[in-house]
């Protein structure tokens, strides 16, 4: 179990590539350095979902999408194929290798304080979200996703987004707890988007 000092609320509420991709470095690590990239996507998605249902925010702030293998955090997935800005693919590849056929790979030792884009709260999720999902392989964790997410519906082969609100009330967060708390989390990407324009 990793454990360290930083509180959640010294870890800025935004996203980032750096976040993200230590994210990735902690699940990859437990799976012995390298991870099928289905998977690692769904434990992901999983980790904010649980935050969401503890803390009543993601640890990402990354937008939420219902796609044919499940659901999926967008611009997570625009860094594992290669669509992200400069800046954005610079801290990713600190991090995480380019990926070779269905998996990536951890591309740097770390230890918990290397891990200054993550608090305490967050960790300890990243760690619950391993203990229930960590053994599945990638299809039987897809298939969770599928059947027990409530707000993920089946695009047909297409793509539409996961609102925070449906999420928040999947996990049972009566409906105006849930519309507060998505207009917060709104909030918050907004911004975020204000400051990635300055």
């Amino acid at each position: 179990m990793l454990s360290g000092s930083e509180s959640v609320e010294e870890i800025t509420h935004m996203f980032t590539a750096r976040k993200v991709a230590q994210m990735a470095a902690v699940f990859a690590g437990h799976q012995g350095g390298t991870i099928n990239v289905l998977k690692l996507m769904k434990l992901l998605y999983l980790a904010d979902r649980e935050a969401l249902n503890r803390y009543g925010f993601p640890i990402t702030f990354d937008n939420m999408v219902a796609m044919p293998h499940g659901p999926v955090l967008s611009r997570t997935l625009n860094l594992f194929d290669g669509g992200a800005d400069a800046e954005s693919t610079s801290s990713w590849e600190e991090w995480i290798s380019d990926r070779d056929n269905h998996d990536v790979s951890v591309r740097r030792t770390f230890e918990r304080k290397d891990l200054d884009q993550l608090s305490d709260s967050d960790l300890e999720v990243i760690e619950s979200v391993w203990g229930a999902f960590g053994k599945m392989n990638k299809w039987a964790i897809r298939d969770y996703t599928h059947e027990h997410c409530a707000e993920w519906k089946d695009p047909k082969g297409s793509a539409f987004p996961i609102h925070d609100r449906d999420v928040l009330i999947a996990l049972g967060k009566n409906p105006d707890e849930a519309t507060l708390l998505a207009e917060e989390i709104q909030a918050q990407r907004e911004l975020d988007s204000v400051f990635a324009d300055l």
